[in-house]
């Protein structure tokens, strides 16, 4: 009788150790092939590229960097027309030209390579779906500088000036219209609007998408290569980014016409909006002072040379960086031998970096003023006395050839 107990208890924790194994083998496996599991546990930037489709083409793409650690972000939209050498096709032609709904390796692998980074996650929402998804989400809110009154091919454009809480409807007409005679700069910044908006919503109603029966309903608006759950972590992951203080660009370049249409060629070969990504990556992984690193600094570029157009050439550089420009114009005569920057900022590691970019070491440093605004009763409230100047002043002179300075 005993014996059969013994070899009961046995068998019983035979079998409690065989569960308890099986357990972990089942959670390794999870980890190992949870692609998001795997990105969060490697402490690395987190690239993701959304991609708005209409009539099964790229509309408008934009790749999103976040680091979970720091919780800062940056996108860069990446322009349909972006041309180059296209593998794929083995043709020069905008990136659109290898695009497939069903397959989007191929358009991703392009931007990989134009961005010099490895892309973890794809998400793409067609036009339609996006209106219902802003419908989902309770709409979507975005700031209109002055009133939109047009007709526009039989569609009445109406939009009020101000803060406007878009529904779905007015969504996909804010995101597709373009006034006669504007700007494709205000028409790519009115569509950046909306998108980071939507980020920020997304990161609003997080808890009310994690409802299952809202779940169900909004993973079935978006498409992706991995499973429901990756994608809920994912989106988890985008609900706790700080989207105020993340910084969009644009992807720059030469408009040249090639084959009957307007191609968009990055600046240097590509190689400066690489640099621009490795340097974005650097600021969201740094640990200092945040309030710093997530500033925006403002430049003026004087030209001190007889070479026509540099400051303005050099401007686009820095806003490709993600400097305010504020100010483009002539130095005070056009015989500088040695560029210079001038900071006014009081951040002298942050000007170093500025000069970094274009391997200037001529830095004069000046002791900002600040105003005090003290109510008189012992509280006190700084400000730039010279607010109306930038953080930097940068003299273009001889030694600069368009790029960097030379020794």
């Amino acid at each position: 009788m005993r014996k059969i107990k013994l070899d009961s208890s046995f068998l019983l924790l035979a079998l409690i150790v065989v569960l308890l194994a099986g357990g972990i083998v089942l959670a390794v496996n999870a980890f190992r092939f949870d692609p998001m599991e795997r990105s969060l546990a490697g402490d690395r930037v987190i690239n993701t590229l959304f991609v708005i489709e209409k009539d099964g083409e790229p509309f408008s793409s934009y790749v999103l960097m976040f680091y979970p650690v720091t919780r800062r972000a940056a996108v860069f939209d990446v322009p349909v027309s972006i041309g180059g050498l296209m593998q794929r096709i083995n043709r020069v032609d905008r990136i659109a030209a290898v695009y497939d709904p069903q397959r989007i390796g191929p358009f991703q692998n392009e931007i990989e390579s134009l961005l010099g980074i490895s892309i973890s996650f794809s998400i793409v929402i067609t036009l339609e779906n996006m209106g219902k998804i802003t419908d989902l989400i309770r709409g979507v809110e975005v700031f209109i500088p002055s009133q939109v009154n047009e007709y526009q091919d039989g569609q009445h454009i109406l939009f009020p000036s101000g803060r406007v809480f878009l529904d779905g409807a007015k969504a996909k007409v804010y995101i597709t219209y373009e006034l006669p005679g504007e700007s494709p700069e205000l028409v790519s910044a009115r569509r950046q609007q909306f998108f980071m908006s939507f980020l920020r919503r997304i990161g609003e109603q997080n808890q009310f998408l994690a409802n299952p029966q809202v779940s169900r309903l909004f993973h079935s608006l978006v498409r992706s290569g991995t499973n429901q759950r990756t994608r809920a972590r994912l989106f988890d992951e985008i609900a706790r980014i700080n989207v105020d203080r993340a910084n969009i660009q644009t992807v720059r370049g030469n408009v040249r016409e090639v084959s009957g249409q307007e191609l968009i060629f990055p600046h240097m070969n590509g190689n400066l909006i690489r640099e621009v990504v490795r340097h974005t990556v650097g600021g969201l992984v740094r640990t200092s002072d945040d309030v710093i690193i997530d500033r925006v600094f403002t430049v003026e570029i004087l030209n001190g040379t007889t070479i026509t157009g540099l400051a303005g050439r050099t401007a686009d550089l820095f806003r490709d960086f993600g400097y305010d420009v504020i100010s483009v114009g002539n130095a005070d005569r056009n015989d500088h031998e040695r560029t210079l920057i001038i900071d006014r900022s009081g951040h002298h590691e942050m000007a170093r970096a500025f000069g970094d970019l274009i391997r200037c070491r001529n830095i004069r440093f000046e002791t900002p003023y600040y105003l005090d605004l003290g109510n008189g009763a012992g509280h006190q409230n700084f400000i730039h006395q010279s607010a109306h100047q930038s953080d930097f002043t940068l003299i273009l002179g001889r030694d600069f050839n368009g790029r960097y300075v030379t020794e």
